[in-house]
């Protein structure tokens, strides 16, 4: 078994701002399963659904961004699932929008959603799925991602959310090595909805 949590923000008011990134590409996970985030349990909505033969839950705290950890530390632990069981997906000021990157461990960066998340499990070595938000040009970070992104950037972000989706089911299926090797890489295209080119690796291994 394993979780994907998507952060956000709850409520329609935070709805589409770029905190909320996460909500969404686990919103578009569940649809790839006809499934709907809908049910509620430890400060959360979630879903469960089945990729190949892994059962996985679907998670999007409830709690504002601050406190995430508090329901992720409640379903990893009703569950005893170590931390490479869970991935967490969220929004990044280091990544130009639409950019999607994946990192096996790491810290938390500014992000408080992270921060919280690291504090209730006591490791800093889980997965996550960061998707690119861009930087503010004059606003503050507290104000910037609390904002609605401008009409020229949803496409890309679009695009984000169903690339993102797709990394996290090969996450689930394939291991978080080969899912980095997929999906780490910056888009040239902008129009491109697959993942870039093959890594060196892929291409040998590819050739007659």
């Amino acid at each position: 078994m394993m979780i994907i949590a998507g952060l956000g923000n709850p409520g329609g008011k935070y709805d589409a701002t770029r905190h909320n990134i996460g909500f969404h590409v686990i919103d578009a996970l569940a649809a790839t399963q006809h499934a709907a985030v809908n049910q509620k349990k430890f400060k959360s909505h979630f879903a469960e659904i089945r990729l190949g033969t892994e059962k996985v839950l679907l998670v999007k705290p409830q709690t504002y961004m601050n406190l995430s950890g508090e329901s992720i530390g409640h379903w990893m632990r009703y569950y005893n699932l170590t931390p490479d069981k869970l991935l967490v997906v969220y929004d990044d000021m280091d990544f130009a929008p639409g950019e999607v990157r994946l990192r096996q461990k790491g810290s938390a960066g500014s992000h408080n959603g992270m921060k919280s998340i690291i504090q209730h499990l006591g490791t800093t070595e889980f997965p996550r799925l960061r998707v690119g938000i861009g930087k503010p040009l004059w606003q503050d970070a507290a104000s910037f991602v609390l904002a609605r992104f401008l009409p020229e950037e949803i496409p890309a972000m679009r695009e984000a959310v169903a690339l993102a989706a797709e990394a996290a089911q090969c996450v689930v299926q394939d291991g978080i090595q080969l899912a980095m090797n997929r999906y780490n890489q910056k888009k040239e295209n902008p129009d491109q909805n697959k993942p870039a080119k093959e890594t060196a690796q892929e291409k040998e291994a590819n050739q007659p």
